[in-house]
């Protein structure tokens, strides 16, 4: 929770502060803020991979907070010295604003990718660790993990809720260097008491250097390309000393090649020549993971719009209710609690349900995934339709209002595009990190996890490769601009409605990858002692 909570106090005002503070374009900020983040989620496969194969979960994740806070105390020095921003100015006369200089933006860049590294180990770690203290092979406990997901996005949230309302209130009232500092304090508190439970955690053991493995099989594949597979699939190599062993597949079968014995690999196996089954079996699990992977790219695409163009929208709007003027990025709220009561109502009330009527789980979390991004169509179209009277507002009382003024049409109306990405986002959050987790070969949990966040990165990146293309050549041969430094002047609905046509076929790509994909072959793994409490140096095998 107080990851999310400096993340988003983050990611909801940062493009606001690159625009009105650092006088940057509305594509420069939204390309920096997607791009940042994108690379935060990018970093989550990278602390996997270390996470797995060589410190653990447990190391990474303290180190990983360390950085974190690191991070976010250079943030909170940035915003508070005032040499370290440009001179404020009018926005109504933007283009004769003094934009930040180069240590300026250095400074800035640096201390966000920063915390931005932390993310990377935090985000990967967690889950896998939290899946740790369940055992698979026990009913009870199996079933508990599902709840346990749902559980976990719900707490994230309130740390983005908190963001959302409480610290852009303190930021507004007192100042964002002091909303950096509490940031900073609260990852420090969780990193002690996080430190205080190490003996009541239950630790996996590593199961060698996954990312050894993977690179052994795809290389052993490579070598043996042209070798002729064995008459039986009992012919592979297998290694019945392992601790644990999983049964042959025939789908990938390029990768049985790993395990072919031929008459080089007699004596001492070599493993850049010859790999067990259950390590290439392994590597196909998360190649199988793949195709889910790249069709839930787009709906972070969508998300990415609600920190940037989405805020962008409200500031522009009238947002007061009597006296009182509600912050731009506090809209963000809305988002954050249609989230959480989406999986409240599903965990205490449909699941319930459906147990008691079908004596099922509940939906499965493919089926989340595909409601999810149905719900972000509905969001994105809706976010068109109020984008399209938002601008009938604008050309309405151009010529007679300043550009700085509030337009004439409540910023509430944005609240159903909030709301129903906000629903989409529970169910494809939740879905997602379940499907990754649950799918992934033991002992590459934080691997698969990190896989997982990285299609968020990958929508972050799509979405700037977007907005550029877009601001560069939609106003061409005497086109209208869609995304020109303001959006009063621009054409934001197209924008809109081109996601929302992305995101439809992607929904028809991706139903077609969840009808086809097959759960994991059986998995033989000794029994998990519920009773672990070792420090977690001894994790190592």
């Amino acid at each position: 929770m107080c990851e999310r909570l400096s993340t988003m106090a983050i990611i909801v005002n940062l493009v606001t502060y690159l625009v009105y503070t650092m006088h940057m374009s509305s594509a420069s900020a939204s390309n920096f803020a997607s791009t940042s983040g994108g690379t935060s989620y990018l970093l989550c496969l990278f602390g996997g991979i270390v996470a797995d194969s060589f410190l653990g979960r447990y190391w990474t994740i303290v180190i990983a907070t360390a950085i974190h806070a690191g991070g976010i105390c250079l943030l909170a020095i940035s915003t508070a010295l005032p040499n370290l921003r440009p001179p404020p100015c009018d926005p109504a006369l933007s283009n004769q604003c003094v934009k930040a200089n180069s240590l300026q933006m250095g400074i800035l860049t640096m201390a966000v990718y920063l915390a931005n590294i932390g993310i990377g180990g935090i985000k990967s770690s967690v889950p896998g660790l939290g899946t740790d203290q369940f055992d698979q092979n026990d009913d009870k406990e199996n079933a508990q993990m599902a709840r346990f997901f749902d559980r976990f996005c719900l707490v994230t949230n309130l740390g983005t809720l908190l963001a959302c309302t409480l610290l852009v209130y303190i930021q507004d009232q007192v100042g964002r260097s002091w909303v950096y500092g509490i940031c900073s304090a609260s990852m420090i508190l969780a990193l002690v008491v996080f430190v205080l439970g190490t003996k009541r955690h239950r630790y996996q053991k590593r199961l060698g250097t996954p990312i050894l493995q993977i690179l052994q099989v795809i290389v052993a594949a490579v070598t043996k390309r042209k070798t002729t597979f064995p008459s039986n699939a009992s012919a592979l190599y297998e290694d019945p000393s392992q601790e644990s062993i999983i049964y042959h597949t025939n789908k990938l079968r390029c990768l049985d090649k790993a395990a072919i014995i031929t008459s080089i690999d007699s004596g001492t196996p070599n493993p850049w020549r010859l790999c067990t089954v259950t390590m290439v079996e392994k590597v196909k699990m998360l190649v199988k993971l793949l195709p889910i992977w790249a069709t839930t790219i787009i709906f972070w695409t969508i998300h990415v719009q609600l920190a940037s163009f989405y805020v962008q929208q409200a500031a522009t709007m009238d947002r007061s209710i009597g006296k009182f003027q509600i912050p731009a990025a506090s809209l963000y709220a809305f988002f954050v609690v249609a989230m959480m009561t989406t999986l409240a109502i599903y965990d205490n009330l449909i699941m319930p349900l459906m147990k008691n009527s079908t004596n099922s789980q509940g939906l499965t979390n493919l089926q989340k995934v595909g409601l999810g991004l149905f719900f972000s169509i509905l969001g994105m179209g809706t976010a068109a339709l109020v984008e399209k009277r938002r601008l009938s507002v604008v050309e309405a009382h151009r010529g007679t209002m300043k550009r700085s003024t509030t337009l004439p049409i409540s910023a509430f109306f944005l609240l159903p595009q909030f709301i129903l990405v906000g629903i989409g986002e529970a169910f494809t959050l939740s879905g997602e990190l379940d499907f990754f987790t649950k799918n992934a070969p033991n002992g590459m949990k934080a691997i698969s996890t990190g896989l997982y966040l990285t299609s968020t990165s990958f929508g972050m990146f799509f979405s700037t490769i977007l907005v550029t293309i877009i601001s560069n050549y939609s106003g061409r041969n005497g086109g209208h601009n869609w995304l020109p430094p303001s959006i009063n002047d621009g054409r934001l609905d197209n924008f809109y409605c081109l996601l929302a046509l992305l995101t439809l076929i992607d929904l028809g790509f991706y139903i077609v990858c969840a009808i086809r994909f097959r759960p994991n072959s059986t998995e033989i793994v000794p029994e998990m002692n519920s009773a672990i409490d070792t420090p977690p140096r001894e994790e190592n095998v």
